[in-house]
């Protein structure tokens, strides 16, 4: 499990280090730093899928995604009585991502590149990566660092380090450049759970989705991030999942009904007093988008972690205790982030045990995170 989460340097989040749960419910006013917390840990894992420099670049590039404020705030700009602007600033300009769990910790830090004539002058570069055992970064800690173009492994066995890889493109993280099963066994392993990691915001709903269409199935585990193939899913749970989770958490959320897959893969739902099926075609959206996140949250192959955006979306506010329960229920088998501001959703879910709320807000175009507890302790790896 995941216990620690750091940004620093993203958008909003100038500095924000957070303590994460079983369940982590992450809640604010709109404008708050939700989206930008979200995206963060998108970018964290397309290190993994060797894609993080493509993703900041669609968001307008570094440039773009940079905290935009002073790199410090004064007493004197907090209390209002001297205007916000710029400071001699201390360190480098850099956009710096990070996790720690169980077993291993990661860091990587993002920088301006050196200028140049090239056509992708403006790519940012890897400066720094760091994996290391335990929940804060330790020198005795360190199990892999990459520094530049340059990558070094401390050997399992005899503790001592050597050079994995030089010449490593300023694009390439050495996560997935230097995973391997016999030398790097460790950065294998990260960089297969950062890639299991699953992420829905985008599960479609409209006329047109694919999910209300009949579809070709195959075994599916693990639901897309569009829904389009749910009814696939939905039989893999039946046939080599939960099945009877499936139908009781679709009775609770819905009185009297179930749910079965037609020959064409279409969803069917059976409902009290009616002589036939609705199918998927005639399902209003949030109807659509529960099954949609039953789908996913009851995966027969469940992730390390889960992050669901919103997942209140077009659901009716019936629905939002019995989507807390899924929830909680799905957080037996896997870590979940909520992002989430129904407030009636956010007051379901904390009044599990194993729940933890963060609730961000906003002040000098900082975001400012309030936590259970005192923030996790955190250490970024230097230049």
């Amino acid at each position: 499990m995941i216990h620690t989460l750091a940004v620093s340097g993203y958008r909003s989040l100038r500095e924000v280090t957070l303590a994460l749960g079983d369940v982590t419910v992450v809640t604010g006013a709109n404008g708050s730093g939700k989206s930008s917390l979200y995206r963060a840990l998108r970018l964290l894992s397309d290190v993994a899928q060797g894609r993080v420099i493509a993703s900041l670049a669609a968001e307008g590039g570094l440039t773009s995604t940079l905290w935009a404020g002073p790199e410090r705030f004064s007493r004197e700009m907090k209390a209002g009585t001297q205007p916000v602007q710029g400071v001699v600033r201390d360190g480098p300009v850099s956009l710096k991502l990070g996790f720690a769990g169980d077993d291993l910790g990661y860091a990587i830090d993002l920088g301006l590149p050196i200028p140049s004539l090239s056509r992708f002058a403006a790519d940012p570069e890897i400066k720094v990566e760091a994996v290391w055992n335990g929940a804060v970064l330790r020198p005795a800690m360190l199990v892999a660092e990459r520094r530049g173009p340059s990558a070094r492994i401390r050997g399992e066995r005899s503790g001592q380090w050597h050079d994995s890889r030089t010449g490593l493109s300023s694009f390439d993280s050495m996560v997935t450049q230097c995973a391997d099963p016999a030398d790097g066994l460790e950065l294998l392993m990260l960089r297969e759970r950062m890639r299991r990691w699953r992420f829905y915001d985008d599960l479609r709903t409209d006329r047109a989705a694919p999910a209300r269409r009949p579809q070709v199935g195959t075994f599916t585990p693990v639901l897309a991030g569009d829904g389009s193939d749910i009814g696939a899913a939905i039989q893999t749970i039946i046939e080599i999942g939960d099945g009877d989770a499936l139908q009781e958490t679709v009775g609770d959320a819905f009185a009297g009904a179930r749910i079965s897959i037609g020959a064409d893969f279409e969803v069917e739902m059976h409902q009290h007093g009616l002589l036939r099926p609705m199918r998927g075609a005639e399902l209003s959206d949030g109807t659509l988008r529960y099954l949609l996140l039953m789908a996913a949250l009851l995966s027969p192959r469940p992730p390390e972690l889960m992050i669901l955006n919103e997942p209140e979306a077009s659901l009716h506010p019936d629905l939002l205790a019995p989507l807390a329960r899924l929830i909680s229920l799905a957080a037996r088998d896997c870590q979940i982030i909520v992002v989430s501001h129904a407030a009636a959703l956010v007051d379901a879910l904390v009044g599990h045990a194993l729940t933890r709320q963060i609730v961000l807000r906003k002040e000098l175009g900082e975001t400012h995170a309030e936590q259970q507890d005192a923030p996790p302790k955190w250490a970024w790896p230097t230049r």
